[in-house]
């Protein structure tokens, strides 16, 4: 599969000056603010997720291609555990579940972690699986990262940076089964758009 950096740079070209910029004194802090954001918009309310590319570099441009191509609207959060985590961006409101490009190489080892209000890539056992779904960690998920629970981890690419509340009244949504799968919200948690914000 051809590479994605390519677009990212294009789009961001910041990301491609981040490593010299860290390497002339500049503090991550200081370029913490240049870094791309996502801005989701659901049916309980809005979230914002910071992305970070000098992390995770091939999960991220992946992502904001779903973003960039309008994917993720009429997807849902299907998958809502309390104490856990909130997982969206693969099923629509009848829990169909919405075709996806191939799978992406895991970037687990970049020393972010799942805490609460990070986001990560959602696979199947097998490592390099994850495609378009993610999660938001609402807890400390320690379990979760490499190289847990199974000697791969999973792949932290963002934070939620505005709209937290949001992603609180989702984590508090009534959950049942439905469609074979458990931990459905009973009444759908639909994303209605995303986007990328401008820099």
């Amino acid at each position: 599969m051809p590479s994605l950096m390519p677009k990212i740079f294009k789009r961001f070209p910041f990301v491609s000056l981040l490593c010299l910029a860290l390497g002339s004194g500049v503090t991550e802090e200081s370029v913490a603010a240049a870094s791309p954001k996502a801005e989701f918009k659901t049916n309980l309310g809005s979230f914002v997720i910071e992305l970070y590319p000098d992390k995770a570099p091939k999960t991220v441009a992946n992502f904001i291609q779903y973003v960039d191509e309008g994917f993720y609207a009429g997807t849902t959060f299907h998958r809502v555990i309390s104490n856990f985590m909130i997982q969206g961006g693969g099923h629509l409101a009848n829990l169909d579940r919405k075709p996806t490009r191939g799978p992406i190489e895991i970037e687990s080892k970049n020393g972010l972690k799942n805490d609460a209000g990070w986001v990560a890539m959602a696979r199947t056992s097998a490592p390099n699986s994850a495609s378009s779904q993610f999660f938001i960690n609402v807890v400390n998920n320690d379990g979760l990262n490499h190289p847990n629970p199974d000697g791969h981890g999973y792949t932290v690419f963002g934070k939620v940076v505005s709209g937290m509340d949001v992603v609180e009244r989702i984590r508090k949504s009534p959950t049942g089964s439905a469609g074979g799968m458990r931990d459905v919200p009973t009444t759908a948690i639909v994303i209605e758009s995303a986007k990328m914000l401008k820099p």
